[in-house]
């Protein structure tokens, strides 16, 4: 319900002046911050500000002053590009986010770029840029607060209880992303996620009749959602439906409400050219006018426009006080839980975790993929915000867990099936991690990160911990062939700054992985797992697999007073590498096998370190991977080399591929030998 009148009760005449003077406020700093940066989208924040007022000030639930209270409602603004709607909304109602910032946007160094971006503009909930993945994220956030809701909530004690709402464009609409999200999302029924649809038919290229004419109200009814369509000027028509989508609690909500981009402008309303550029200094004054709005100075406020606003600082501020008062008592009545709920929202493990990690043993030849889901059943018992699922891949990457329902069946069910919607998976997986107080799993074949990609990227740019479990990652997974054997998947996931990309080479090695994952705080991670069996190495004769937080060990050593080559091997070829070693050693040539599961921890060693294991005098290195070689001579250096594939793969049992494309421990001990 909304915090003043009821959803039917006209305003009074001032109310109804006072509600114009707030929403053009909006879109005159929507228009002079675009103006002033020469760059920009003015139309969107312009054509949304009415229907986004009425969210602000009537509806979200939120805390200026703490833009991390918990039970916050949450807002996305998926269509980014709008960014100065979100950045007058959080400056107008008191967040940190000054005036002097918005006049800085678009700018080296700001609080406003031209995307919202999480972590750096307060407020801000979600990175959105890219389109349709503040929608996914939307989505994320809602399956979070069900499952925190579920785990937590005891009668009377209604900790988590909040909303997600988000406002997405005909861009969003149009992404595949938003296509699998809006699924996913019918299919669990979340009634608590709420989304208004900005309808103004335009897009970059013109009227969105060019290329989009399909029925997105019919669309959404067949996902399941509740629609309602309304003009989104109406202040009464936007409340009442806000109010009639809070009611829904068994569907999800999407408001259509047609808008006119670039609202009040005289000669770019309703055109494209309002969209990514800016009004230009002829036609600012023009809508200004337009708007009876004063031309000087710019970036004006008026003082009852921000007394009115910033009443949600009053508002937040005694709704927090009100939660933490619930709180205190529930944990007075539960205090193990409200321990776990501290743990959660902190992204802390509970003490002594990691001694429930399984040990295997040298007679225990398994997938690592297989090793991975013994980890993760073992350490799920203790860990229980550890939730997750799989693109429909659950049987093949071992990520079931085996002691929990199904979150559709349960509420507190904490085996996800995401359908085969990979990037829909991404986006949700995202949104859960922002959300918080859960940590997040998804799983897929690695050939198939190619559709997660742009989630991945967001994950990483965002710091989020999310974990990210890759399967059947090279041409070993075998009859399946090419369309089905990762290539260039490592090289491409390497690149992406600040994501952890682990392969690990047998079981004791997967579970160190682990570990490193659910430990990282600040960015995502990547476990690369074999859908072939690998030996277990004995950690008795070879290198501790714990020292894989170092990013690459000494594993072997010929033992021989000199030593004249390095085999560097990640994953399966790991066990290669090592019999490789013991054809060399045969003909004398003292040889060292080091397993490098993480270039990207490798790199974060001091030099001491990375010459002890690497040493700069000894150059006759071999790289050994079954993936593109792309990125080895960093490790390897000019008079070193690479065995790696270049070429797609092919259809055969794995054993025959890997056979046929060199990685056998004869060729490898061959091309090892001739660099001497």
């Amino acid at each position: 319900m909304p915090e003043k009148a009821s959803p039917s009760a006209a305003p009074p005449v001032e109310q109804q002046r006072l509600d114009q003077v707030c929403i053009n406020t909006i879109r005159a700093l929507a228009m002079d911050a675009v103006e002033k940066a020469k760059s920009g989208h003015p139309g969107m924040p312009m054509g949304a500000a009415a229907m986004a007022y009425v969210l602000w000030t009537k509806f979200l639930r939120h805390n200026p002053r703490d833009p991390k209270w918990p039970n916050r409602d949450r807002f996305v603004l998926s269509a980014g590009h709008g960014s100065m709607l979100l950045y007058s909304l959080l400056h107008l109602t008191g967040y940190d986010l000054s005036l002097d910032d918005l006049k800085q946007f678009r700018q080296w160094g700001s609080k406003t770029p031209g995307h919202p971006e999480h972590g750096l503009v307060p407020g801000a909930e979600a990175t959105t840029g890219p389109l349709g993945q503040g929608f996914g994220n939307g989505v994320g956030m809602a399956i979070a607060e069900r499952y925190l809701a579920a785990y937590f909530n005891r009668p009377g004690y209604p900790i988590v209880d909040h909303f997600t709402y988000a406002i997405c464009s005909d861009g969003d609409l149009m992404e595949g992303v938003a296509s699998e999200a809006a699924s996913l999302a019918g299919h669990l029924k979340l009634g608590k996620l709420i989304y208004l649809y900005d309808d103004n038919n335009i897009t970059i290229e013109g009227s969105t009749d060019l290329a989009f004419s399909e029925n997105v109200s019919q669309r959404f009814e067949a996902y399941g959602w509740h629609v309602q369509e309304i003009d989104g000027n109406d202040l009464k028509a936007v409340t009442n439906a806000l109010a009639d989508a809070r009611a829904v609690l068994d569907r999800p909500s999407l408001i259509r409400a047609h808008t006119h981009i670039a609202f009040g402008s005289p000669n770019k309303q309703d055109t494209a050219g309002a969209h990514g550029a800016p009004l230009g200094a002829d036609e600012v004054k023009a809508t200004k006018e337009a708007l009876d709005w004063p031309l000087e100075p710019a970036f004006y406020v008026p003082d009852e426009a921000l007394k009115h606003f910033r009443e949600a600082v009053t508002r937040g501020q005694a709704r927090q006080a009100e939660w933490q008062a619930r709180f205190e008592a529930y944990a007075q009545a539960f205090p193990e839980l409200a321990e776990q709920w501290r743990q959660a929202m902190d992204h802390d493990l509970p003490p002594g975790w990691e001694r429930t990690l399984p040990r295997f043993t040298p007679d225990q030849g398994l997938a690592t993929r297989q090793a991975s889901g013994k980890v993760l059943n073992a350490i799920a018992p203790i860990v229980p915000t550890l939730i997750g699922g799989s693109a429909d891949l659950a049987p093949s990457t071992d990520t079931l867990l085996k002691n929990a329902e199904s979150f559709q069946v349960s509420p507190s069910g904490r085996n996800f099936h995401f359908g085969v919607r990979e990037h829909g998976m991404g986006a949700a997986l995202n949104g859960m991690a922002l959300h918080g107080g859960v940590r997040p799993f998804g799983a897929t074949f690695l050939v198939f990160s190619d559709y997660m990609r742009p989630s991945i990227r967001l994950a990483a740019m965002t710091e989020l911990p999310v974990i990210y479990v890759f399967t059947h990652d090279s041409v070993g997974l075998g009859e399946d062939g090419p369309t089905h054997q990762p290539i260039e998947h490592l090289a491409s996931l390497r690149a992406i700054p600040n994501l952890t990309v682990v392969r690990p080479a047998d079981p004791n090695e997967t579970a160190a992985a682990w570990r490193v994952a659910l430990e990282r705080r600040t960015g995502p991670t990547a476990l690369i797992l074999t859908r072939q069996k690998v030996p277990t190495l004995d950690q008795t004769k070879f290198g501790s697999a714990d020292l894989l937080v170092k990013g690459a060990y000494v594993l072997a050593d010929s033992g021989q007073p000199q030593l004249r080559l390095i085999l560097i091997a990640t994953g399966s070829e790991v066990d290669v590498a090592l019999q490789a070693k013991n054809l060399l050693e045969a003909k004398g040539i003292g040889t060292r096998v080091v397993s490098m599961p993480c270039w990207k921890f490798f790199r974060e060693q001091p030099r001491s370190y990375r010459d002890a294991v690497l040493p700069p005098q000894l150059k006759a290195r071999l790289a050994v991977e079954a993936a593109s070689p792309m990125g080895w001579l960093e490790w390897v250096g000019e008079a070193g080399a690479v065995l790696g594939i270049e070429r797609f793969g092919a259809s055969a049992p794995g054993e025959v591929v890997l056979k046929q494309f060199g990685f056998g421990p004869e060729n490898v001990a061959a091309k090892a030998e001739a660099l001497l």
